[in-house]
């Protein structure tokens, strides 16, 4: 009945359905469903509300953080929005407890701060300078329009000054440096004797019938991992690369030399005057008037589009807006741009934005490459951009012959396709092309494994597509004993000398504890031991365990020891011997040392007040999650 469905959904009358909901949801607006049309808030702060839309903005702003730092190993799961939903909206609290609060502090950035940190920020320069086209581009990439960029911006400003006058209101107490100093500085005096486990393993045996009731008590220890062998069709730009004719890369030549990229570039920077609000025609022009007569008396452009212009992100700049070869300003800009010489100021520049003066800085003439240079580029592009559309095509046409076919076999026939078959796939498969999450989450969907459909071609990234379909399924299975035999005995052995291992150390430690020498004991037994004096908590030339443990052990009384034994991942064991305890001085720390101790306590307290801080907001505010 599933598959009959599956084909229904082809029909022309489910496709006229499907096409009034687009033009449904192109008339109404998506957004109207998914949210509602009320407009009603998800949560509410002190009576600010906090709409569905910055719920989803910071939604996907978290998305995309997920996806830059773990890159196509994210598992699908984490990105879904009820997992993400309810850590999201908390921060969105908490942000807006702290934009509330800096408000009614009166904590304010001005447009020209904003503007001079966007235009130190290197991700938006060119060689070192502020690229306005760059700044649209990267937000653009990035799912921001510039007024939202800046206003978050301007939001986590005001945030960060709130939180350095939280910490700045802290301090420590040279009473408090020097508890911190009594613990973190402390040195300890100790003995500790090896006792390896390789000396024991030799000595271990195991009967057949020690290895039968090992096996049938663990039995669930010697399953095979599940795993499916997959039919699989792949598509890649490679498979539809054709030969280019002469005449179209000489055409793409042609075109390539009369772009922008080798046309003549000019420089040049402006000051900009914003309609203001209130403002009259006549106040603006004189705003114009006054800049112009500064330039006139012969100061810098730089300095008179510091004070005078409204465009923030290039004022801090000297008004600099980078290279543009005709086509990325409007057109009155160019026009005027075009009529400049190098370094002269124009007359005011009328367009959408506002007024201008501009300054030609640089103009620079360009030179195309000779066509053998491009040809082997161009080459490849033409190729790729020819792979690229056969691709997304045959992908189509794919995706409606896997959607009802009984195997992969007829639609790779059709489309002159190479079905391929995997090698078996374990869920946690860590290595080759499923190991993406994408692809395993299909190979054991529900659909795939348990129903025998084909999956959905599914986009990996880079132009890459797969389709997959289950060839054949392989249970988890107990392993025959004949076949775990050599390991059961290993994992019994190394047990047996593990458990002797601690009846040593035990023996040891006991040994000690009645009087008897360290040295002594490891000349007798052959073991190795060694003596630290002074050892801190950050020492390298003791063992972790080692250090671990002898700083959790209390102070010794005086002329006594204290002893104690850890095993250690290796499965030796460190018999422990604490002599003596030096408590941490402060005067006696370096200097280097000191500036750490006092950072790091510094850290902590002003961490401590931050979380209570906030914490105090949270109890005090009036908060409803809808």
């Amino acid at each position: 009945m599933l598959q009959n469905m599956r084909q229904n959904i082809q029909g022309p009358t489910t496709k006229i359905v499907v096409w009034l909901i687009v033009i449904s949801f192109s008339i109404f607006g998506i957004e109207s469903i998914l949210v509602g049309g009320g407009g009603a808030g998800v949560a509410e702060v002190n009576g600010q509300e906090i709409t569905p839309q910055e719920l989803q903005e910071a939604l996907n702003t978290q998305k995309r953080r997920l996806v830059a730092m773990m890159g196509d190993n994210i598992d699908p799961a984490m990105l879904d929005d009820d997992v993400l939903k309810g850590e999201v909206l908390n921060s969105l609290i908490s942000r807006k407890l702290l934009m509330q609060t800096a408000h009614d502090m009166g904590l304010v950035v001005s447009k020209r701060d904003i503007g001079s940190l966007i235009g130190s920020m290197e991700q938006f320069q060119i060689e070192g300078v502020f690229s306005p086209q760059l700044f649209t581009s990267v937000l653009s990439s990035a799912g921001y329009t510039p007024s939202y960029f800046k206003k978050t911006l301007n939001d986590d400003v005001a945030m960060t000054q709130l939180r350095s006058g939280l910490v700045g209101s802290e301090f420590v107490t040279p009473l408090e440096l020097t508890l911190g100093a009594t613990v973190d500085a402390e040195q300890r005096d100790l003995r500790f004797l090896t006792v390896p486990l390789q000396t024991f393993l030799a000595n271990q045996e195991v009967t057949d019938e020690e290895i039968a009731a090992y096996y049938a008590v663990h039995q669930d220890d010697f399953r095979t991992s599940e795993t499916v062998v997959l039919d699989y069709i792949e598509l890649t730009p490679d498979q539809f690369k054709q030969p280019v004719e002469e005449s179209a890369i000489e055409a793409a030549y042609q075109e390539q030399i009369k772009s922008t990229a080798y046309q003549t570039e000019n420089r040049v920077a402006h000051i900009l005057f914003e309609a203001r609000e209130g403002e009259s025609d006549e106040a603006r022009a004189q705003r114009v008037a006054d800049a112009q007569a500064k330039l006139a008396a012969g100061a810098d452009f730089a300095e008179v589009a510091a004070e005078f212009s409204d465009d923030v992100g290039s004022a801090a700049n000297g008004g600099d807006l980078g290279f543009s070869s005709g086509d990325a300003f409007p057109p009155e800009m160019e026009e005027a741009i075009a009529a400049l010489s190098e370094n002269q100021v124009s007359a005011p520049v009328q367009t959408d934005a506002g007024i201008h003066l501009i300054r030609l800085t640089e103009r620079r003439e360009g030179k195309a490459p000779a066509f053998e240079e491009l040809r082997p580029d161009i080459e490849r592009q033409l190729q790729l951009a020819q792979a690229r559309t056969e691709l997304l095509r045959t992908v189509d046409e794919l995706r409606d012959l896997a959607f009802n076919a009984e195997s992969l076999a007829r639609p790779a026939e059709e489309l002159e396709l190479t079905q391929l078959r995997s090698e078996p796939v374990e869920r946690n498969q860590s290595e080759g092309l499923f190991a993406n999450p994408a692809l395993l989450a299909a190979a054991f969907s529900e659909e795939v494994l348990e129903q025998g459909h084909n999956s959905d071609v599914i986009e990996l990234g880079e132009d890459r597509f797969v389709v997959l379909r289950l060839h054949q399924h392989n249970p988890p299975q107990i392993r025959e004993l004949a076949d775990v035999r050599e390991e059961i005995e290993a994992t019994m052995i190394e047990q047996a000398a593990r458990a002797k291992v601690a009846e040593e150390a035990e023996r040891i430690v006991q040994a000690l504890a009645d009087g008897a020498d360290i040295e002594k004991l490891a000349t007798d037994t052959g073991y190795s031991w060694q003596v630290e004096l002074g050892a801190g908590r950050r020492s390298t030339t003791v063992p972790q365990e080692v250090l671990a443990k002898a700083f959790e052990l209390p102070m010794p009384a005086e002329d006594t020891s204290l002893v104690d034994f850890v095993v250690t991942p290796t499965g030796d064991a460190q018999v422990i011997s604490l002599l003596r305890v030096y408590p941490g001085r402060l005067d006696a720390l370096e200097q280097q040392a000191l500036v750490s101790l006092q950072r790091q306590t510094s850290g902590e307290y002003a961490n401590l007040v931050n979380i209570e801080f906030q914490r105090g907001l949270r109890e005090r505010a009036d908060i409803s999650v809808n």
